[in-house]
């Protein structure tokens, strides 16, 4: 057998007796602690929860980006005759039926209808809200057309869902 080699014992050393403090090896990088692959977990549900919300949010408000589309076509040919001003009110009536379908605004008229458009968008003038109605059947409108559409536009900034 083997004999193993003894060192001679230092009685007057205590210390000399005591080996190296042996560490063990690092860990690496992968695989990572269960903590983590929780934290990970979670991060991915959050932004997939915030992707969705955001798909969601967008195409509900979709509606809006093509009423002020529209809104900048009808501005390219504006005009002070009751037929633009009559389409400015179908586009406010079409964006109030997609926003409001509970409250039936398509079938308001007059002074319903500025009733309407000024309970739905208190920013509004009443003076401003009724001309712009009054404008699609009188002879001469009281509203110049870059006011209504200026009105319009408040009125569809202040109608996101």
């Amino acid at each position: 057998m083997t004999q193993a080699v003894q060192q001679p014992m230092n009685q007057g050393d205590p210390l000399a007796q005591l080996r190296d403090i042996h560490l063990p090896e690092p860990g690496g990088f992968w695989p990572p602690a269960p903590g983590w692959w929780i934290l990970a977990a979670l991060v991915l549900i959050l932004v997939a929860a915030v992707i969705w919300w955001s798909w969601r949010r967008h195409r509900r408000n979709r509606w809006i980006r093509d009423a002020k589309q529209e809104l900048a076509r009808l501005s390219a040919s504006a005009r002070s005759d009751n037929d633009w001003f009559t389409e400015l009110n179908a586009l406010l009536k079409r964006c109030a039926r997609q926003r409001y379908p509970d409250q039936h605004p398509d079938a308001l008229s007059g002074s319903q209808w500025s009733d309407f458009l000024a309970r739905t968008e208190p920013t509004l003038e009443r003076q401003q809200v009724e001309a712009l109605v009054n404008a699609a059947w009188r002879p001469s409108p009281g509203i110049e057309p870059d006011q209504a559409r200026a009105l319009a536009e408040r009125w569809l900034g202040g109608q996101k869902c």
